[in-house]
């Protein structure tokens, strides 16, 4: 079985016994990476940016993200096992950063649950044409 990063940024810039919070920053056209989330997260947008996600094994970059300045996604990723690899890459004109916060205590849920977010943008599936 291959194993796959669980940095889901590249820049640690704060750690304690709670949380953990990794930014990203992609130039445009820039992938991060294959990795996994192992611990529920918010991830907060404070600039706009286009991304597209691909989860492995999908041929297409199927996960659409449309940011506005303070877009936040919440994401239950649950105990039982992590989320399925996958990367994501800048799809605008502008490079961007957001920030990765991970929730390091145990999660009240088993199961990975939907994205939850908030008025400022989308996540979305795309289905190939």
């Amino acid at each position: 079985m291959t194993e796959y990063p669980d940095a889901p940024g590249d820049t640690l810039i704060f750690e304690n016994d709670r949380v953990r919070v990794w930014s990203m920053t992609l130039a445009p056209g820039q992938m991060f990476d294959f990795h996994q989330h192992h611990h529920d997260h918010v991830v907060l947008w404070p600039d706009p940016g286009h991304a597209q996600g691909q989860e492995l094994g999908d041929p297409e970059w199927g996960l659409v993200q449309e940011a506005r300045s303070g877009f936040v996604l919440y994401r239950t990723v649950g105990y039982r096992a992590p989320l399925t690899p996958h990367r994501i890459r800048n799809t605008g004109d502008n490079t961007v950063t957001h920030y990765v916060i991970e929730l390091l205590e145990k999660s009240p849920s088993a199961e990975t649950e939907p994205w939850i977010f908030n008025d400022r943008g989308q996540i979305r599936r795309e289905e190939s044409r």
